[in-house]
């Protein structure tokens, strides 16, 4: 019987099974519900609770109960009865101590029964003066009461993701809204935890169900007159479709991610073109030593910045030239692999050298041009540094024309990092560059933004890509089913007890 739900009986014989398939996987099924409310107690239960704001004092602080008897907490706590516990409703009680009856707190309470609530189980919530006795008398005294406990981290959303109120996308989503510390980052978290994701899988999951279903029609009912023509190849053109859609949604360059662990951007360039001076600016503070000695940063100085709303991890690197010295080729070595790496790249040149070198009928861009060239790149961001050095403004336009000859680039820019001049300009510029590489507001479908996401859909789109070469029908139907698991995964609905840990480790104790 296991084997016939999963593979049709006719097609037994000529499967070659996957190792997955002798056992059914476990689905996600909502612990409660109304057909069987007493479901959920049997798996927990405990009613736990946890400070659900910050620690420390503050003026106001929310502890949260969940859990079968929660609602206890409201009566033996305060003077309610249970006829008196109001849905959604604030009201205002002195909260005392079950065992002592002493007043720990004058505050507000509020009664959230199951299922609407954002565990999916009755849930209280006690608003009350943030002073650190206060809310360690609350929870001791949620404590004191059978069958409560403190949570554990991330537990409420936990339970919430087993009674379906969320899946594992919206719950990464909101665990990237907590984390968020750009603007740009808060767009795309709450896009995702607003479903932006699971919209999009769990529609491509229900056409591989769909497309799945005729095929086992087909193994199972082929013989009969009343499967129609074409059925087979209409299929086939859905999977196609499918298969491009979610090639495409593969094809971002990694802008989610990226914008998520934030942008990584490398300085880099000759000696004394003022690298640490560019990002001292940038930081508003002295981060990298500068000094006039060619060679003075050596190892790599990353700094974290939110510019413009948007977050960057910038890196100054060490002057790219040879050298004898077995410490500063060290340094260049790991600048070179930081660049290999870097999402975006800044190549800072002296303006005042360049123009030097017209001068003296010199080619500065011949001199640097075998440590640069396998370093720069079309987006590479050209800035041409110590503008304030030039004797003739009129110069730098010819400066910037001469330099996009040897150097092929979309951005370029010339500035003083030493009295500021231009810097609000590039400033602008590379703000604007940014948002039109990684704004996911921009994007029609919400963006990928977990590592796993990605590896499973690359699982997803191979199994497509098998079914498309197969003649077998019954081997092609297989790779369907596979690629409708390996969407499941990223949204939940398959067995994900392995991969749970490390999404709720990221949640603080009262989420």
């Amino acid at each position: 019987m296991i084997l016939k739900n999963i593979l049709p009986l006719k097609s037994l014989k000529k499967f070659q099974f996957r190792p997955y398939i002798f056992s059914l996987p476990k689905q996600k099924i909502p612990l409660f519900n109304n057909k069987n409310p007493k479901f959920y107690s049997i798996l927990y239960k405990d009613t736990i609770y946890a400070l659900s704001t910050a620690q420390g004092k503050a003026g106001l602080a929310i502890i949260r109960v969940s859990g079968p008897n929660a609602s206890q907490a409201a009566i033996k706590m305060t003077s309610k009865t249970s006829k008196q516990l109001i849905p959604r409703k604030a009201t205002t009680k002195k909260i005392i101590h079950p065992k002592t009856g002493e007043i720990i707190d004058h505050g507000l309470i509020l009664w959230f029964p199951g299922p609407n609530s954002y565990t999916g189980e009755d849930s209280v919530e006690f608003h009350i003066h943030g002073g650190t006795s206060v809310v360690r008398g609350v929870l001791d005294a949620l404590g004191s009461i059978k069958n409560f406990r403190h949570a554990e981290a991330g537990e409420f959303t936990r339970r919430a993701f087993y009674n379906d109120k969320f899946d594992l996308t919206e719950i990464e989503g909101l665990a990237d809204l907590l984390n968020a510390e750009t603007e740009a980052q808060r767009r795309q978290a709450l896009r995702q935890a607003q479903g932006g994701l699971r919209n999009l899988y769990e529609n491509w999951r229900k056409q591989l169900i769909e497309n799945m279903a005729f095929l086992e029609a087909i193994i199972d009912f082929g013989e009969d007159e009343n499967i129609e023509d074409g059925v087979l190849e209409r299929v086939t053109e859905n999977i196609k479709l499918l298969k491009n859609e979610i090639t495409e949604h593969l094809n971002d360059n990694r802008r989610g991610e990226i914008l998520r662990d934030g942008i990584h951007v490398t300085i880099l360039g000759p000696p004394n073109a003022g690298k640490s001076s560019f990002l001292n600016y940038l930081a508003q503070r002295k981060a990298a030593i500068v000094s006039p000695i060619p060679g003075t940063t050596r190892d790599i100085i990353e700094i974290s910045l939110n510019f413009g709303g948007y977050p960057i991890v910038i890196s100054d690197t060490a002057g790219l030239r040879p050298s004898d010295d077995d410490i500063e080729i060290e340094g260049i070595s790991r600048a070179k692999d930081r660049i290999k790496t870097a999402d975006i790249k800044i190549l800072i040149l002296s303006s005042l050298e360049i123009m030097n070198s017209i001068k003296c009928d010199n080619n500065y861009f011949s001199g640097i041009g075998s440590i640069i060239k396998d370093t720069v790149d079309i987006d590479t961001y050209l800035v041409l540094n110590k503008s304030d050095l030039i004797e003739h403004k009129s110069d730098l336009s010819k400066l910037k024309e001469i330099s996009l000859k040897y150097i092929s680039t979309n951005y370029v820019w010339c500035l003083s990092c030493l009295t500021g001049e231009g810097f609000d300009k590039f400033q602008e510029s590379f703000i604007n560059s940014l948002k039109q590489k990684y704004d996911s507001s921009t994007s029609q479908v919400a963006l990928i933004t977990q590592a796993r996401h990605r590896e499973h859909l690359r699982d997803c789109l191979k199994a497509l890509e098998n079914f498309l070469v197969l003649n077998d029908i019954v081997l092609a139907a297989e790779e369907l089913r596979f690629a409708t698991h390996a969407l499941g995964k990223i949204t939940g609905r398959v067995d994900v007890e392995e991969i749970l840990g490390v999404i709720f480790q990221q949640f603080c104790i009262g989420k």
